[in-house]
């Protein structure tokens, strides 16, 4: 496939997932483990077909390997999604989740024993700033708009800083577990469309804990108002229509990502991401209408610009740009 059809995919899957979601968590807040699980669902029986051939291929890694990477794999999907039902705005979410360089970077230094450059260190810093300001003007926010009575405004302030508790802890098990991974490639070799079966195939029987929760939205759910869908004209709740769109965007921006990486090279794949969650950002604030300071858009600023600067996006462009402005040149 040609690279600028995955770049497609990617911005078209990944953002329309992230409006889908956030009209999800809208209407019910704590959602995120049917949300979770029917993405799981959906990705396990189509890797199940395609990947495993109903069960008759070996897997090239080891199982108790992607055990491992599995339970890891889980508990951050898990603890993202349900963050949005402890007070946590989507933009915060999507800004928050931005910083996994600042935990990849943190415990590449402490496990793999890594060292990097100067300009690493300030683009780490950049985001890091960013994500402090956008999280202290989030927590002023939260206590502003609580304040009907003080024992309810630290009620919802406390319930918030778990959700960022939340999201800190899946930053760093994100991170641990893309080490892990790029261990086992190293030994292995890459096998991400396996991987990313099993990783979707093997939690499944986990959200058996999950059960009641699951139970309960699919009882809401149902009970939504109904929606007929253009063009094949069935009708069906709305929310079920919500979700069917997640699962499918979700899909599609895992399936853009991984064609991405097999066609460009990793720094392209940080760029078009990094670009697509900014887009993803503006989109939510503009449509949604969510609470977006000064100081929220300075927060983000440092936080795409050093991410920018950890890629080295600028020393690539730098060449490009050259050669683009000679060609008029010599036409």
């Amino acid at each position: 496939m040609h690279p600028a059809a995955a770049v497609c995919l990617v911005f078209g899957g990944c953002c329309s997932n992230v409006v889908f979601l956030e009209l999800l968590a809208r209407q019910f807040p704590g959602c995120g483990n049917i949300v979770t699980f029917s993405q799981f669902l959906f990705i396990a029986v189509e890797g199940f077909i395609f990947e495993a051939n109903f069960g008759r291929k070996r897997p090239a890694i080891p199982m108790r390997y992607y055990l491992i990477m599995v339970a890891m794999f889980f508990t951050v999907s898990v603890v993202n999604n349900y963050a949005l039902n402890l007070n946590i705005a989507m933009p915060l979410h999507m800004i928050f989740r931005s910083g996994s360089l600042i935990a990849s970077m943190a415990l590449g230094i402490i496990i793999l024993k890594k060292r990097y450059s100067m300009s690493k260190y300030t683009s780490i810093a950049l985001v890091s700033v960013g994500i402090f300001t956008c999280t202290f003007m989030s927590a002023k926010q939260v206590a502003s708009d609580s304040s009907l009575n003080e024992e309810d405004g630290l009620h919802v302030f406390l319930w918030w800083l778990l959700g960022i508790a939340a999201l800190t802890f899946a930053l760093l098990m994100s991170a641990r577990m893309g080490i892990f991974q790029e261990t086992l490639y190293k030994q292995f070799g890459k096998h991400s469309k396996e991987a990313l079966f099993y990783n979707h195939a093997l939690p499944l029987p986990g959200f058996l804990l999950l059960a009641p929760n699951i139970y309960h939205h699919a009882v809401l759910f149902s009970q939504s108002e109904p929606f007929q869908i253009p063009v094949i004209g069935l009708t069906m709740p709305i929310m079920w229509f919500y979700l069917l769109m997640n699962v499918i965007t979700q899909y599609v921006c895992i399936r853009g990502v991984f064609i991405l990486t097999t066609e460009c090279t990793s720094l392209t794949v940080t760029l078009v991401v990094t670009l697509r969650k900014f887009v993803s950002l503006i989109f939510s604030i503009l449509y949604f209408r969510n609470p977006f300071t000064a100081w929220h858009w300075l927060g983000t600023a440092f936080v795409f610009v050093g991410t920018l600067m950890y890629t080295e996006v600028w020393n690539s462009l730098g060449p490009l740009l050259a050669r683009w402005r000679k060609r008029p040149k010599e036409e």
